[in-house]
Order: structure tokens, then C-alpha cells, then sequence
């Protein structure tokens, strides 16, 4: 394998831990109101339970993804749930307003403990589908290798999601109550993060256009230096900017 072909898959490593951590930070919140009313020993099994969860339902979607992503009708539901994803979430930053944490209290305080464990795992699934198709999305366009096939997905970028959503979701169980404080300190992050998802989401537009069933684009465009530069280029302008932009008080958090 190439040296320039094991940066970008290194970067795009990087790229999917850092996406799914600010992806997850709401999801990290959620799960601490969730678990909240607990008593604490109890509050980190329910999450550790969910953890485990989260794993098995990330690795089995992500083996079952890997035999239909090769089809383009697969190729474009994605980028256009993708692209959704990226404007609701960032029309509710902007125009509305977050459930009071002390609604999310009074709806969880009376249960036990096993329906605690139910409500992290839903709502861990429902997080996961979404950084899943972003991880799907971004690996997928990664240059093919010797690897074995997973599924009809190069066994490489089936290892290069598979180590990002792992990681990231480690991470963000470690360093959730830092991300959250993070997040409150930089709120554009927030704004970057849904940004980079409907960028991603454009990059598997470009992907399934060049499809050889569509042909709509040239088949090489994908791994065109130009494109890949523009990509990349437009990725870290989107986390400068959610890095160094102070938001007003519209930011609504």
C-alpha cells in the first residue's frame, strides 16, 4: 500500500473519530439526563450496558451496509438522508428550542433501572444510525486496497469505519462530560459538525454520479487530486471556522 494511500486512510481515521465525537455530544448528554435519577454505581452500568449495545448494533449494521453499498440507489438514499440530516439539525440549532433538562428529569425519574437501560439503548441506536452513514459515506470513497472484501465493501474501509465508530464511541463515553463542556465554550462546533455531514453527504452525491451505472460524472472524478483537495480543503475550513467563530445569541442551545 502506498504511502499518500495510507495518509488519507490515516486521515480519514482522524476525520471520523473527531466527527463522531461532536456528533455524539448531544448523544452524551442525553444519556446522562437519561441515567441521572439513578444512583450512581447504577448510572455507569446503564451506560456501560449501553455501551455494549451500541457495538453489537454498529458492527451489525455496518456488516449488513457492506454488502448494498455498492448500489447506487443505496449510494443516493444515503447522501440525501445525509443532507438532511446536516439542515434539520441545523434548523433546530438556530430556530428552536431544546427540551429543558428538567423535562428530560421528570419523564425518566420514575424508571427502573432495566427501563433506564432500554431508553440508553434506543436512544443510542437512534444516534448511531446517523454517524454510521456519515462513517459509510466518507470510507466508502477511500482509494480500494489488496484487503479482502467485506460484504462487497474493500475490507480496509470496512476496518477504517469499524476502528472510527469503535474509538469515537469509547471516547466519547470517557470524555463526554469534556465534549459537552467543550461544546458549550465553542457552540459553533455544533454548527461545523452538521456542516461537515452535509458536506460528507456531497461527497457521496459525487460518488454515486460517477457510479458506473449513472455515469452522470467521469468514473475517475472521485479520486481526481483536484476533487480530493477541494474535499479536504472544505473539511478544514468547516472546522476552523466552528473552532474560531464565536456565534451570537441566535446560536440557540
Amino acid at each position: 500500500m502506498s504511502t499518500s494511500i495510507l495518509l488519507e486512510y490515516g486521515w480519514t481515521l482522524l476525520a471520523l473519530i473527531g466527527l463522531e465525537g461532536l456528533l455524539a455530544a448531544d448523544n452524551a448528554l442525553v444519556m446522562a439526563l437519561i441515567v441521572k435519577h439513578l444512583p450512581q454505581e447504577k448510572q455507569r452500568k446503564a451506560l456501560l450496558y449501553g455501551l455494549g449495545g451500541a457495538f453489537i448494533f454498529r458492527f451489525g449494521s455496518l456488516f449488513f451496509i457492506s454488502f448494498l453499498i455498492d448500489i447506487w440507489q443505496v449510494q443516493a438514499l444515503g447522501a440525501i438522508y445525509l443532507l438532511f440530516i446536516s439542515i434539520n439539525n441545523l434548523l433546530k440549532i438556530y430556530f428552536k428550542k431544546e427540551p429543558k433538562e428538567g423535562q428530560v428529569l421528570k419523564a425518566n425519574k420514575q424508571s427502573g433501572f432495566w427501563v433506564t437501560v432500554i431508553k440508553v439503548e434506543l436512544a443510542d441506536i437512534a444516534f448511531a444510525v446517523d454517524s454510521i452513514l456519515a462513517a459509510v459515506a466518507l470510507a466508502t470513497t477511500l482509494p480500494e486496497t489488496p484487503a479482502p472484501l467485506i460484504g462487497d465493501m474493500d475490507g480496509a474501509q470496512f476496518a477504517i469505519i469499524i476502528a472510527g465508530g469503535m474509538i469515537g464511541l469509547i471516547l466519547i463515553r470517557i470524555a463526554a462530560s469534556y465534549i459537552v463542556r467543550l461544546l458549550k465554550k465553542k457552540p459553533a462546533l455544533e454548527t461545523a459538525a452538521y456542516l461537515i455531514v452535509g458536506w460528507v453527504a456531497v461527497k457521496l452525491a459525487i460518488h454515486t454520479l460517477a457510479h458506473p451505472s449513472l455515469a452522470i460524472l467521469p468514473q475517475h472524478f472521485p479520486e481526481s487530486p483536484l476533487w480530493k483537495t477541494t474535499f479536504w480543503a472544505v473539511m478544514a475550513g468547516f472546522a476552523l471556522i466552528g473552532w474560531f467563530w464565536q456565534p451570537g445569541d441566535k446560536h440557540k442551545r
